[in-house]
């Protein structure tokens, strides 16, 4: 049964698709496969994968390791950004 709690743990459709966009964009530009990213974040490639295509939340502290592997600070995975500007 859904309920409107239900809705109010779930994450922003929209944060994922930002995140999805900006963790795929900064590994390519950075010239890393999802296996190389999941190497330095010490996780799977699958789950790399599962957070490009937006099916995959993440906690604070995976932001934040996925953010250090990346180069960037974790509020910059979150924020839309314009073309070229991460």
């Amino acid at each position: 049964m859904h309920t409107k709690n239900d809705d109010k743990r779930k994450p922003s459709e929209q944060i994922l698709s930002v995140l999805a966009k900006n963790v795929k964009s900064l590994r390519v530009k950075r010239q890393l496969s999802q296996e190389q990213l999941g190497e330095l974040c010490d996780f799977h490639p699958t789950f790399i994968s599962m957070m490009e295509r937006k099916q995959r939340n993440v906690t604070i502290s995976t932001l934040e390791i996925v953010a250090r592997a990346l180069e960037v600070e974790p509020f910059q995975l979150l924020m839309e950004q314009q073309e070229g500007v991460l």
